[in-house]
């Protein structure tokens, strides 16, 4: 017999270290250890201790690549749940230059696990919205007639996205917007086409996209976005 859920069990995971590595993993990336470890500024052996508190908690998933573990979210739900708790996260202010632009970087355009995010992925959801593509429902959006029409004529398989064993299309509340950007299959859908189409490239090392001049041209010219520039990232 079932009492309440134990919420503290999964707040004891979430050390400073551990909240590191697992921003590391929130854009979908699958990372070994040392890359990890280098990410959070620790050893690896204590990024391997964090890692295997993180992974007996149903967080991570691993799988074993030659003499290499390799670590990723253990599903697109643990993602929108961290990106959730985001929005009651205080503000961390940029310690450098390179920092703030990072920070800048991510809100502009970033992936959320497989789904596109940031400034970006609010702005296409609002956009679909009002151009009657998708509409709201009860914690879903149901694609219309003519959004399927519109999306198959930018290459993308609805049929193929309805058939995934996971939610088709529902919101997912925007940590930086504070406003829903789409997820669920379509949204997955959605972002690995416009990678296809060198719309965004990712931007090395974060979870960060670059919106490139193609992409900025189609998107207003497809679904009548107007996206400013990417702002920069590095040093």
């Amino acid at each position: 017999m079932l009492a309440d859920a134990d919420l503290a069990t999964i707040a004891e995971l979430m050390s400073s270290h551990r909240a590191t590595l697992l921003l590391a993993l929130i854009g979908g990336s699958t990372l070994s250890a040392s890359e990890l470890s280098a990410r959070a500024g620790i050893s690896p052996s204590l990024a391997s201790a964090h890692l295997s508190k993180l992974l007996d908690g149903g967080l991570l998933a691993v799988h074993q690549h030659g003499r290499q573990r390799h670590y990723r979210l253990a599903s697109p739900h643990v993602a929108e749940v961290i990106e959730a708790m985001l929005t009651l996260a205080p503000h961390r202010r940029a310690a450098s230059l390179r920092d703030a632009n990072h920070g800048h970087a991510i809100r502009h355009a970033r992936t959320c696990y497989d789904h596109l995010a940031g400034t970006l992925g609010v702005t296409l959801t609002d956009a679909l919205c009002h151009q009657h593509l998708i509409e709201p429902g009860d914690n879903h959006y149901r694609l219309t007639p003519a959004g399927e029409a519109r999306l198959a004529e930018l290459g993308l398989d609805v049929d193929a996205l309805r058939a995934r064993r996971r939610a088709f299309a529902r919101p997912c509340l925007d940590w930086t917007e504070r406003r829903p950007h789409l997820a669920g299959a379509l949204g997955a859908g959605i972002a690995r086409r416009m990678l296809d189409l060198d719309w965004v490239k990712p931007v090395p090392g974060t979870r960060a996209l670059r919106v490139t001049d193609t992409g900025r041209r189609r998107l207003r010219d497809e679904l009548a976005i107007n996206l400013a520039p990417s702002p920069p990232v590095g040093k």
